[in-house]
């Protein structure tokens, strides 16, 4: 019986089911630990640490191992424009467990809406784009480096604007390199691996796989301008695609 249960595929959909019920049931305790903390530290501390601890749970919970690789190449106490990849859902999960530091998202403006998680990322003091409304993307852009100078942490951003359908690396939007050359915070290029493979983008069927963060050498951005934001942002992509092909030939 449970030969014939594996065969139709049905081990992978119990162990969806449970990864998925999982995540939706520690998010909403873990944003309210969050959101109870912010009342008393309004920095945004509180929703970083306990996006880590949320993190590291759902991976465990979800039989996702992770290594990371280039931690050496970071200063701890240093801000960061982080640029990266974007396979899949679990890319967060994986920054957040593998970097050390306090670390906010660009993220879609939609995300505000969605209940407990979306309260968590504003008191959080994550930057919001309106992706539909060039104008006020641009707006968005001007309240980044003007919060990065209030609250000081590093940035992730995904530079493709969305999730990848087929596992290929779009072009880079140049946003992240103009917010890195304004605000004169080094640009890290980071390679998200193997996440893809884990679940994709419109799917709920997950592969429990290794999963790996490649991070490269800091770009300075002292001296650089506007103008050199697509030579910057070309070199970016490649060095993540250089990464990316490191760790897949681990």
């Amino acid at each position: 019986m449970f030969t014939a249960l594996y065969e139709n595929g049905g081990v992978r959909l119990i162990r969806s089911i449970w990864v998925l019920f999982n995540i939706f049931f520690w998010t909403p305790i873990w944003a309210t630990i969050g959101i109870i903390f912010s009342f008393f530290d309004w920095s945004g501390r509180p929703i970083a640490w306990v996006a880590k601890q949320w993190s590291k749970l759902l991976l465990f919970i979800s039989g996702i191992p992770y290594t990371v690789n280039g931690l050496d190449h970071l200063d701890p106490d240093q801000q960061y424009v982080f640029t990266a990849n974007h396979e899949s859902a679990f890319d967060i999960l994986l920054v957040y467990a593998a970097l050390p530091h306090k670390l906010v998202f660009l993220a879609k403006t939609e995300l505000k809406k969605i209940p407990f998680l979306g309260w968590a990322m504003v008191l959080g003091k994550h930057i919001f784009v309106d992706r539909k409304n060039h104008k006020a993307a641009l707006a968005s852009m001007d309240i980044a480096k003007d919060s990065l100078k209030k609250y000081p942490r590093s940035i992730m951003i995904f530079p493709e604007g969305t999730r990848s359908l087929d596992g290929q690396m779009k072009p880079f939007k140049r946003g992240g390199t103009v917010l890195a050359i304004e605000t004169g915070l080094p640009i890290v290029p980071v390679a998200i691996c193997g996440t893809f493979d884990v679940i994709k983008k419109g799917s709920f069927n997950i592969h429990p796989k290794t999963i790996g963060l490649v991070i490269g050498h800091p770009v300075p951005t002292t001296g650089l301008s506007i103008e050199d934001r697509n030579t910057v942002t070309e070199t970016l992509r490649q060095q993540v695609v250089n990464l990316k092909s490191t760790w897949s030939q681990e």
